[in-house]
């Protein structure tokens, strides 16, 4: 083995010798064992080919002739050019276990790539991948080109490769292991992986509040947060693994024309929840007409060439985004509050965009930051962007308390109506809240527990109360004469006066470790664990005693209050089930009401 290393390297001096044009300038890969994968910039040397005309034949002649030269700064971005770009890079494998090796080219948008592998024996190997050929021809199924090949052990192996693309030439490539492919594969799906799952998290969880608010805000956000996942989508090569892998046309189309939806969305988005149209009305109308410039460009982009669509679509993100931050900073100048936060998650987004389109025209390197920032940025713009909606009902709060605080009399009707506006808005938001968060415990009205949840907890301390031996009561609690309350002063009254009886009944508990949960109507019940009747009877009369004592003010009116109370308690041993449970406390309860109301029952006395 070690004199196949070194008539190696004797060969890789004689063809340094040989080529001094070329060689001397270019260094050989040397690939030692251990070595799972290495970027080629280094080690390659190319050649604008501007007519697109030769052929391999060609390339390995002018390769042999000195008119290859070393990547400028080691860099592979070139911007939309013209032609075919033809790479070389002479490699010797001196690892003897990995034998079988994997180029990649790490753009996915590339439209041909052809991979020409020279051997010593002058034997010639191709492979073609790109997409605008079938997904299936790529060697490992990938989002990025690949070709797998064999790099036998001390032999010096020429690869040649021939890009061309009406998409941005960007040929990042690397040689890998298959073992270390497969593990940038794995970590590139979770990342990947990573970052649609917060634009999902994100859209669903503000689909919820929309369809809850109907706010055109949440709506355009939607809009802006889907169309850029499908930018990105694209770009990175899952529109074509996934979606269109045997359509060329699909691919080319898909790129602008995400992009121009994406730019729409920004606008309508920033338009409604800056409100140009108050607050800056030569800004809105400069908004609509970029909006319409997008939408007459994507229209286009189905018959437009790729190498015009493309590059003006990219133009058109810096301008969009830009103007977004100037109209963003118009209104933050001109206090509206809301529009501080908006900028921030801007500027994230601003600067990830900006750095993923000038690598894509070969102002910038591709780095992770260059190429993964707009991913980053965008991720972070779309959660301060959903902050910022919330914010933004925050704002309108402060500015209703405002209005109250300064109106006058003579206003008074105007500021009631933008009170009731604001409050509905706050409360469809804090109900959207409340539901995602408790919905199937709680009742609406009182905020107490339903009687859904009260049944499974109060089944649980009827199972905790048997293990530990001790007795569990049960109050049913009816308020007195409630249909007069409401037919004489209204539901609204009526409501108020349930209210004040869930606080009453719970102030009261608080001090038991008691379960209270609204039963129906103007019914409540209450679980009491480690309670014996005697204890349950004190309980329940003070219940009855604090709504009597202190009347209900609600709407200018004083409601007395009464209740009935039925109590039930289950022993220790005995074989009760909560619906026989709730069934004699009812009976119990029927009994005060038939007693004169305002009183308390037992199931032992009723019965």
């Amino acid at each position: 083995m070690r004199n196949v290393r070194m008539l190696a390297c004797l060969f890789a001096i004689l063809v340094a010798a040989w080529l001094p044009g070329v060689a001397s300038a270019q260094q050989v890969l040397q690939l030692e064992p251990g070595h799972g994968d290495i970027q080629l910039s280094s080690y390659l040397a190319y050649r604008h080919d501007s007519g697109g005309i030769d052929d391999a034949t060609d390339a390995f002649r002018r390769y042999a002739a000195g008119e290859f030269s070393p990547l400028p700064g080691g860099q592979s971005e070139f911007g939309f050019q013209p032609g075919a770009y033809w790479f070389h890079a002479n490699v010797v494998n001196h690892d003897a276990v990995e034998t079988r090796w994997i180029l990649v080219q790490q753009y996915a948008l590339s439209d041909y790539i052809d991979l020409y592998v020279r051997y010593a024996d002058g034997r010639v190997v191709h492979q073609a991948s790109g997409d605008h050929r079938p997904f299936g021809s790529r060697s490992i199924h990938d989002r990025h080109p690949n070709f797998q090949f064999d790099l036998p052990t001390g032999q010096p192996v020429e690869l040649l490769v021939r890009v061309q693309s009406e998409s941005s030439m960007q040929v990042p490539l690397a040689l890998f292991t298959t073992t270390a492919f497969a593990s940038l594969a794995r970590d590139a799906q979770f990342a990947i992986g990573i970052y649609y799952g917060i634009l999902l998290a994100l859209f669903f969880y503000n689909l919820v509040l929309w369809l809850m608010l109907r706010d055109a805000s949440y709506f355009w956000y939607l809009f802006h947060l889907s169309a850029f996942g499908m930018v990105l989508f694209t770009l990175n090569g899952l529109g074509f693994e996934y979606l269109w892998p045997n359509s060329a046309w699909m691919t080319d189309k898909s790129v602008p024309l995400s992009i121009c939806l994406a730019l729409i969305g920004m606008q309508q988005f920033a338009r409604t929840f800056l409100e140009l149209k108050e607050r800056f009305p030569r800004g809105n109308l400069v908004s609509l007409a970029l909006i319409g410039f997008f939408l007459l460009l994507g229209i286009a982009s189905l018959w437009l060439p790729y190498r015009m669509s493309t590059p003006i679509a990219a133009r058109a993100v810096l301008v969009g985004v830009l103007w977004i931050a100037v109209a963003g900073i118009v209104v933050v100048r001109r206090g509206y509050v809301p529009a501080r936060l908006f900028m921030l998650a801007w500027s994230m987004f601003l600067l990830g965009t900006t750095m993923f389109t000038l690598v894509a025209f070969g102002v910038l390197p591709k780095t992770f930051y260059t190429e993964y920032g707009v991913q980053i940025g965008s991720a972070t713009e779309m959660l301060l962007l959903s902050i910022a909606l919330g914010n933004r009902y925050a704002s309108l709060r402060r500015e209703n308390e405002r209005i109250v605080s300064d109106a006058n009399q003579k206003l008074e009707r105007k500021v009631a109506q933008r009170t009731q506006e604001v409050r509905a808005a706050l409360v469809q938001l804090e109900e959207a809240h409340g539901r995602l968060r408790d919905s199937s415990r709680r009742d609406g009205l009182t905020g107490l527990y339903n009687r859904t949840y009260f049944h499974e907890a109060f089944e649980k301390m009827l199972v905790d109360g048997q293990q530990s031996h001790q007795a569990v009561s049960l109050l049913m609690i009816d308020l007195d004469h409630f249909k007069a309350i409401n037919d004489r002063h209204g539901h609204l009254v009526g409501d108020d006066c349930l209210r004040f009886t869930a606080q009453r009944i719970g102030k009261v508990l608080r001090a038991h470790d008691a379960l209270l949960a609204r039963f129906g109507g103007e019914e409540f019940v209450v679980g009491l664990p480690r309670h014996g009747l005697h204890e349950a009877v004190e309980v329940a009369e003070g219940l009855r005693r604090a709504l009597v004592e202190s009347p209900c003010g609600a709407q200018g009116h004083s409601i007395r209050i009464s209740a009935s109370v039925g109590v039930h308690t289950i022993a220790p041993g005995s074989v009760d089930d909560i619906d026989a449970a709730i069934e004699i406390a009812d009976r119990a309860l029927y009994a005060a009401k038939a007693n004169g109301r305002d009183c308390v029952k037992t199931s032992i006395s009723a019965a």
